[in-house]
């Protein structure tokens, strides 16, 4: 990072707050480091000033202490799922450690980037994991396969469950899935980096914002192990939509809330 007092850092600074950039000296730390040239940095500037999210503009996105490849047209993956991401890992490794089974099957749906199924990985070694991810969004499927095959995962396109090998059925003991949640009325009321730049079909969860979580949770039992579970990224307000939908097709389920991530996860587990 820069100097507050280099002058290159404050004009970058200045142009991005006054663009209403809240975090502007954090913003501008990024777009400096991920610069070639002062061309390519004011180029990158002028995107952001033009509204832009950041982190397809400078290709990546830092989560849970990885770096994620991000392209423009893809969901940029947030904070908040980092808290997903803990308790996924708690279910396998109840004290945080080395504890639990030597060989994880891990599954990502809607997976955007590959930033969950990702981090779990990561957050689950020395572990073997067989991780798999899925997306219906063709710019999402080629981002993630950049972010996955190197650590050995496998990305499928097409929507769900539905591209995913046969051989995987009843035998994933973590299937994650950051799906649309957000009420197609509310969508207008979305910051203007997600609904001017992200695909629809990654926010729009229907008019309660639980249609996709509904189609999770009735296929979920088929591919999940004994044990297995299934973890759902939603908000407080539909939670008991979520909730209701994994206990109604067999699975016990669980509410977990952090005021910390802003997050609130459901989770059904494969019981028999």
């Amino acid at each position: 990072m820069r100097p507050a007092k280099d002058p290159l850092a404050s004009r970058v600074v200045q142009t991005l707050r006054a663009a209403g950039c809240v975090f502007a000296e954090d913003e501008a730390s990024v777009l400096i480091d991920a610069a070639a040239d002062s061309d390519q940095l004011w180029a990158m500037v002028e995107q952001r000033v033009a509204g832009f999210p950041l982190e397809p503009i400078v290709g990546y996105a830092d989560f849970c202490g990885l770096r994620v490849l991000v392209e423009p047209g893809v969901f940029v993956p947030r904070r908040r799922s980092g808290f997903l991401v803990q308790r996924a890992v708690s279910l396998v490794a109840p004290a945080g450690g080395v504890t639990g089974p030597a060989s994880i099957v891990v599954v990502d749906l809607c997976c955007g980037t590959g930033a969950l199924g990702l981090a779990i990985a990561a957050a689950l070694a020395p572990r073997t994991v067989e991780l798999h991810a899925a997306d219906v969004e063709e710019a999402a499927v080629r981002c993630a396969r950049r972010n996955l095959e190197p650590v050995g995962g496998a990305v499928h396109s097409g929507d769900l469950f539905e591209p995913l090998p046969p051989e995987l059925r009843g035998r994933v003991d973590l299937l994650s899935a950051n799906a649309p949640y957000v009420p197609t009325a509310a969508i207008d009321l979305m910051p203007r980096e997600a609904r001017l730049f992200e695909p629809l079909v990654t926010l729009d969860g229907g008019a309660d914002g639980v249609d996709v979580h509904r189609r999770l949770a009735a296929a979920a039992r088929d591919w999940l192990a004994p044990g297995g579970s299934i973890l759902i990224e939603t908000s407080g307000r539909q939670a008991g939509a979520t909730a209701e939908a994994v206990s109604g097709n067999g699975l016990r389920v669980s509410v977990a809330s952090s005021a910390e991530w802003d997050c609130t996860v459901v989770a059904g587990t494969r019981t028999s």
